[in-house]
């Protein structure tokens, strides 16, 4: 399939699976950064409401830096991986020191805040700023995948980075990756779900049973309120060492502080 017959079909579905999201209205770099922070393993529909929320209580790149981290977690629980929470409000925080408070527009700064990794900058440089940049996603590698490596394995990357260059619309970045996205999105939900052929596809564990539910359930308590260690322990501790494996990880990443023997989310 040629360049010009790949991006009729796409803008031919895009009309009409065309998704209406906050950040897609307004694609202020704020926005952006802080829905690709929050679509990191999370369903759009899940990502919404929760969206909406943040940006009524943070709705400046100010404000966020300038919450504790305590009403960051609070509001964020839910959409799990809170880790997430703590290295966007780190992030403001930079942009902030660093910046001036204006989130930067080259590639190279952005991988220097926390929690952005090139295909994050790459969305945020896109879809913020309509640069004709190259990154990946789940979404996307199924589309090229479909399209271009349907009889192929073990595909790398950077084999899609080169496929991906030969059929980018430089002229609407924006518009290109929002209709992969929505393409994307639809054809695995038509049965078409074919990343395990990427060589660097990992399938995301189980969260029941998992040191990571346990990490969430001490946050979603404590942002109701602090607790004692004993209390916690009653709550959560199955005898088999995830407690202490949470606990530790959640202290040890700045996410709770002990005094005494209370445990609260850190100020």
């Amino acid at each position: 399939m040629n360049r010009d017959t790949f991006l009729d079909l796409l803008y031919t579905k895009q009309e009409s699976l065309y998704r209406d999201m906050p950040w897609r209205r307004d694609t202020s770099a704020y926005y952006v950064m802080v829905s690709e922070l929050m679509l990191q393993q999370t369903q759009v529909s899940r990502v919404v409401p929760k969206f909406s929320q943040f940006i009524a209580d943070f709705p400046t790149i100010a404000a966020l830096a300038a919450a504790p981290l305590s009403q960051v977690l609070t509001i964020w629980s839910g959409l799990g991986y809170n880790r997430r929470a703590k290295f966007l409000h780190q992030a403001a925080q930079q942009i902030v020191d660093r910046h001036g408070g204006v989130i930067p527009h080259e590639r190279e700064e952005l991988l220097k805040l926390s929690g952005i990794g090139v295909n994050t900058a790459g969305a945020i440089m896109a879809y913020a700023h309509n640069t004709p940049v190259l990154f990946v996603e789940t979404n996307i590698r199924t589309v090229l995948f479909h399209h271009f490596f349907e009889h192929q394995v073990d595909v790398t990357d950077r084999m899609l980075l080169q496929q991906l260059e030969q059929v980018l619309d430089t002229e609407n970045p924006r518009v290109f990756y929002w209709a992969m996205m929505d393409y994307g999105t639809w054809l695995k939900k038509n049965g078409i779900r074919n990343n395990s052929v990427s060589r660097h596809y990992r399938k995301q564990s189980p969260l029941a049973g998992s040191v990571r539910e346990v990490r969430g359930q001490i946050i979603r308590t404590l942002t109701q309120q602090s607790e004692t260690i004993a209390a916690l322990q009653a709550l959560y501790d199955s005898g088999d060492g995830r407690f202490e494996q949470a606990y530790t990880q959640l202290e040890a990443e700045g996410m709770i502080q002990s005094t005494g023997n209370t445990v609260s989310l850190t100020n």
